[in-house]
Formats: structure tokens, C-alpha cells, sequence
């Protein structure tokens, strides 16, 4: 069954949420701040993906993010904001969340956001199940496709499932520009309706774990006027 954690402090918001996600298979568990958030995702079952409202009582959702991300790299995180949070948005996807969901949103918007965080986990499960071994090497990195890893130099460099997406795309595709656009579609899916900015965030964020300097990028380079670029 697929397992979502929902987290909102809004009874009538959580429960719209619930509601529909039941309806689309999901096996759902809620609760409504971030202290019991934590202890269900410590003390409850695996959980494929997390929903969380950026503005919870206690522990704020973007401080729930970054503690779940510490316990798990693999387990999607989208977050849930106010359009006016833009600051919001950024933080949450700099501190670990896989996507955003703009507050109002419809029930299919919502769907099709968590259906698309689901199956980059599920992918991600299916291939350490059946020992795919591929690996990618390009100058000092190695990017291992079984077990959703990269290393530069033998040191390993912790992935979400998003950052790992998109190296997967740049190593696939070394020294050839990819448009935002295109990174958009790879990896949050065809029919994703967010922005091409939460490609630069996490293009930032990686930034910040393969370069030696991010303010002046090496391996991750902007091409102007269209995207990104990995230069071995």
C-alpha cells in the first residue's frame, strides 16, 4: 500500500487532502503538528511520501522537513503554502522538500503532485530490489543508479530523490545545455504545473554539495537563456 503522511494544523484542509488521497489508493495517516508529525514518522510504518503546511503550531513545517530529510533521503516531502510564501517555498525546497503545493489548490493538482513524488520513490525501491548496478562515472564523480548515490573522489555525497533525478539527466547528457524546461518534465513529470524557479533551487542546492566553490560552478554551469549544463 502506498503510505502518505499528512501533516496540517487546518481540520478542514487536512481532511479535503485525506479524502482525496484515500480516493486515489492511498493509504493515508494525518495529524496536525510537528511534534507528532516526528513521532509518527520515527514511531509509525514506512512512509513513501510526506505532506507537509509550511506554517504549523510548534515546530514550524520547514523545521519538520529538515528533520525528516536528516532521517531519510529517499521518502518524498512536498510542502504546503500560502502563494504570497514565496520565501517559504525556497526554503523548504533549499532544506530538503522534493515539491511545493500553492494554497488553493484542487484535488487533481493535488494528486498529480503526490502521484509524481510516489513514483520517483517507487523507482528508486524497484531498482535496489532488483540490483541494478549501473553506475556512471564522469571525472571525479560516480553516479551510482542502484543505490541512488553519488561520490566524488570515493567521499559520498548525500542525494534527495529530486537532486538525484537531476544528475541522473546531467550525467546522461554530459556537456550538452538542458533547458529548465526540459529538467522540469524529467523530473516533476509532463503535466506539472509548477514553475521553472524550483529548478533553480535545486540547482543552487546542488550546487552547494558538488562544487568546491558554488559561486563559481565548475561542474553545474548556467547557460544563458536557456538552462544548465554539467561540464565534466
Amino acid at each position: 500500500m502506498k503510505k502518505i503522511l499528512v501533516v496540517e494544523d487546518e481540520d478542514t484542509i487536512r481532511d479535503f487532502i485525506v479524502i482525496n488521497l484515500n480516493r486515489a489508493g492511498y493509504d493515508v495517516s494525518e495529524c496536525s503538528c510537528g511534534e507528532d508529525a516526528l513521532k509518527l514518522y520515527n514511531e509509525g510504518p514506512h512512509f513513501d511520501v510526506v505532506i507537509l503546511d509550511v506554517m504549523l503550531p510548534g515546530i514550524n513545517g520547514i523545521s519538520v522537513c529538515k528533520e525528516i530529510r536528516k532521517l531519510s533521503s529517499e521518502v518524498g516531502i512536498i510542502i504546503l503554502s500560502a502563494k504570497a510564501q514565496e520565501i517559504d517555498k525556497v526554503t523548504g525546497l533549499m532544506v530538503g522538500a522534493d515539491d511545493y503545493v500553492s494554497k488553493p489548490f484542487s484535488p487533481s493538482e493535488l494528486v498529480a503532485r503526490v502521484d509524481s513524488v510516489y513514483r520517483r520513490v517507487a523507482i528508486s525501491n524497484t531498482r535496489k530490489e532488483n540490483n541494478f548496478k549501473e553506475k556512471i562515472k564522469l571525472g571525479d564523480f560516480t553516479l551510482n543508479i542502484k543505490n541512488r548515490s553519488l561520490t566524488k573522489n570515493s567521499n559520498i555525497i548525500e542525494l534527495t530523490q529530486v537532486e538525484f533525478q537531476i544528475l541522473e539527466y546531467f550525467f546522461s547528457n554530459p556537456n550538452t545545455p538542458l533547458s529548465r524546461s526540459s529538467i522540469l518534465k524529467r523530473v516533476w513529470g509532463e503535466h506539472n504545473e509548477s514553475d521553472e524557479k524550483i529548478v533553480d533551487v535545486n540547482i543552487r542546492r546542488l550546487r552547494m554539495k558538488v562544487e568546491d566553490n558554488p559561486s563559481y560552478p565548475k561542474h553545474i554551469v548556467t547557460v544563458w537563456g536557456l538552462g544548465y549544463q554539467w561540464n565534466e
